[in-house]
């Protein structure tokens, strides 16, 4: 290709104008693209290393996704101003685009490749994931790079009943849909989706919504991809299989392979299956002398093809069961008796426990971003150790999938928690995964239900998951339920479904090969919901609805309404008295600019003190009524009494006693409480109190 010196490219589509550039920024790229939305602009950089790295035997592809502060006109709060690891957002984005990219480059390539976009401005309308895809295609596509591309994503949104195209989700709008779908001309490659209990149905029209609406974003890119005289494709070849090597692997596994390959339990399976391969190697070495890597390419692509055909062509799953069948279920909750709730979960050697934990509105997460801070009160973790899949490496904390998971458990569970001012609690739960052989994901939703459930949290409805695969022999395919970890690793498709009874409230789907069609999503969707419904019959066994009461370790959490002129007040100067009522009651209280008051103690007395306390700063005087205050300090002509937190009234010397006292002192003392009357206030606020009128 000859030097582009600028090119630049406009398309208005779905009512939004669209413009693409390419030479103007970091041409030392193997490419690099600027794409443009409103006043959203993400910069899309590919590159390719030149040699191919030996030592690996996967496809090192790394794609990062930035947002800096600076595309919104802001200042990055906190103490770090230059900012530091990739937030949870922005490794969510760039999951995002990785996975409808990846599957298009060649499974034998192992030269690097980088992909990094960059969200240079944000105008808080366009969003910058769908623009870092589109623009990640097109830089691919133009690029030397193999890749078979190119790529679409669109964003469906449902509002007020109506399909939009591309719009970000907005809490002002009856918001009950957020899918993004990314695909090529052949295939669905990608989908992410939350939603508030979508019949399948519904989520079936926004597929065919997203596929028209990605067919008019492909034209458009390859419209620009054959004007910018894309690189010519490096070629690189796939390794071939010899032909003898593969002769005499099929002979040695043939009469082996059944035993080995077909039985329910994943260690048992996994070690005869890697015993059977050292047995192969030493039985054909001597045939086959420094050829090591051809005997191992041919026994990979043998087992692959074993299990895929006999599912296909037999309905034969590795472990025995239909391809509509749920592996084996138990739960239980309430295991551990200091968690606020608990709950395990297990679906054949998969086993998740999830525990939640309440808190205050103040401990929710404060989350920045280009234009609105949030604080979070449901947040959802999820935890891979390498124990539960009998391997052992470094914890150097959560990795990308681990952020990823959690995510989309949390975006499975938040349609059925309870709004804010039904339940003002924070709520964070943490999924542990004890053991996996498939869908941990979806484990965790289940066993978060039933740990929500146990901590008396109100939610809506029990939510549950299941992810479906896709196993293809030339037109003939088998959609298989509950997908385990060989299923996984040989077949077409991860698909994961989650929802309640009524409908859906979460999608992730990722494909390996390009033939996904609409009417193979379509039939997953509806075998999908069979087991989901089997799931969350068991699940009511289990625990049926939340419990009526909270754990007694759990704290205690009250809402009180004031007046906004009171808020001074109860905070005192200098934040004196609200510290004051804290450190006497070990209360914690949270105060909101509206008068809503968050008061949460660890035990019903301290939280009686403290609301106490709070009444006494917050509650008007009245004249007539009687207060029993104590005595803060003493006059000549009379006392000063504390009868609310930080407001006193005059006890006149002549209100003390119906007797003459010729000191104050004679009848009261620094500390002493006494029982007072209100018998005035005047026009600056001032309070006269009596003694003798009681």
């Amino acid at each position: 290709m000859q030097d582009i010196n600028e090119l630049n490219f406009q398309k208005t589509l779905h009512g939004v104008n669209y413009a693409v550039n390419v030479g103007k920024m970091a041409n030392q790229a193997s490419a690099s693209v600027l794409i443009r939305a409103g006043d959203t602009l993400v910069l899309s950089c590919v590159t390719m290393a030149k040699e191919p790295r030996e030592e690996i035997s996967f496809f090192p592809l790394t794609v990062d996704y930035m947002e800096k502060m600076y595309a919104a006109g802001k200042i990055p709060g906190g103490f770090f101003k230059r900012g530091g690891r990739p937030t949870d957002y922005e490794i969510l984005k760039s999951r995002l685009v990785d996975r409808p990219l990846r599957p298009l480059f060649p499974d034998y390539l192992r030269n690097e490749v980088q992909i990094m976009c960059y969200v240079l401005s944000s105008d808080g309308i366009h969003s910058g994931d769908i623009l870092a895809i589109q623009g990640a295609s097109i830089a691919l596509s133009i690029s030397e790079i193999p890749f078979n591309g190119p790529v679409s994503a669109v964003r469906v949104g449902l509002k007020n009943d109506q399909w939009v195209i591309n719009e970000l989700p907005s809490s002002e709008n009856d918001d009950t849909l957020d899918m993004v779908v990314a695909q090529n001309h052949q295939s669905i490659l990608m989908v992410e989706c939350g939603a508030k209990e979508l019949a399948e149905e519904k989520i079936a029209q926004a597929f065919q919504e997203a596929h028209r609406a990605n067919k008019d974003f492909l034209q458009f890119q390859e419209e620009f991809i054959k004007a910018a005289h894309p690189k010519e494709k490096i070629v690189i070849h796939a390794p071939e299989t010899p032909a003898d090597a593969k002769e005499a692997v099929d002979k040695y596994l043939s009469s082996k392979i059944e035993d080995t390959l077909f039985n329910p339990n994943k260690l048992q399976r996994e070690n005869a299956v890697s015993q059977l391969k050292k047995d192969l190697l030493m039985e054909l070495e001597s045939t086959f002398e420094e050829r090591k890597s051809d005997l191992e390419l041919a026994f990979d692509d043998y087992i692959e093809a074993y299990v895929r055909r006999k599912i296909v062509k037999e309905n034969m799953r590795p472990d025995g069961r239909k391809v509509d069948e749920v592996r084996p279920l138990t739960m239980e909750v309430g295991l551990l008796p200091r968690v606020h709730g608990s709950g395990l979960f297990r679906r054949g050697q998969t086993q998740v426990l999830s525990l939640v934990t309440l808190g205050s509105k103040g401990e929710g997460q404060l989350i920045e971003g280009l234009y609105d801070e949030e604080i979070k009160h449901y947040m959802h973790y999820y935890n891979f150790p390498a124990f539960s899949v009998g391997e052992t490496r470094p914890n150097r904390g959560p990795g990308r999938r681990e952020v990823g998971h959690g995510a989309l458990a949390e975006r499975a569970l938040i349609p059925v928690i309870p709004p804010e001012e039904d339940f003002a609690y924070t709520i964070h739960v943490v999924s542990e995964v004890l053991e996996s052989n498939g869908s941990s994901s979806m484990a965790s939703v289940c066993g978060s239900t039933l740990a929500l459930m146990d901590a008396g949290v109100p939610v809506s409805s029990g939510v549950a998951g299941i992810a479906m695969g896709l196993i293809s022999e030339g037109d003939e395919y088998r959609i298989l339920t509950d997908i385990q970890g060989v299923e996984d690793a040989t077949g077409d498709m991860d698909f994961k479904v989650a929802g309640t009874r009524k409908g859906i409230t979460a999608l992730q789907m990722d494909v390996k090969k390009d033939m996904i069609s609409l009417e193979i999503i379509e039939e997953g969707l509806e075998q999908a919901k069979k087991a989901r419904l089997h799931i969350l019959d068991q699940m009511e066994q289990a625990i049926q609805k939340p419990r009526e009461n909270l754990s007694r370790y759990a704290p205690r959490l009250k809402v009180l309404q004031i007046k906004t002129d009171k808020i001074g007040d109860l905070i005192g100067p200098q934040g004196k008295v609200i510290k004051k009522i804290i450190e006497e009651t070990e209360a914690k209280i949270d105060i909101e600019p509206d008068g809503k008051v968050y008061v949460t103690s660890p035990d019903e007395q301290r939280m009686i003190l403290a609301l106490d306390a709070i009444h006494a700063v917050i509650d008007d005087i009245e004249v007539g009524k009687l207060y029993k205050g104590k005595v803060v300090n003493i006059r000549e002509f009379g006392a000063f009494v504390e009868i609310q937190r930080g407001k006193d009234g005059l006890l006149h010397i002549s209100q003390i006693s119906h007797q003459r006292i010729n000191k104050v002192e004679d009848v009261l003392q620094m500390g002493q409480e006494v029982m007072v009357k209100v018998i005035g206030i005047d026009e600056q606020g001032r309070i006269s109190l009596s003694m003798k009128d009681i």
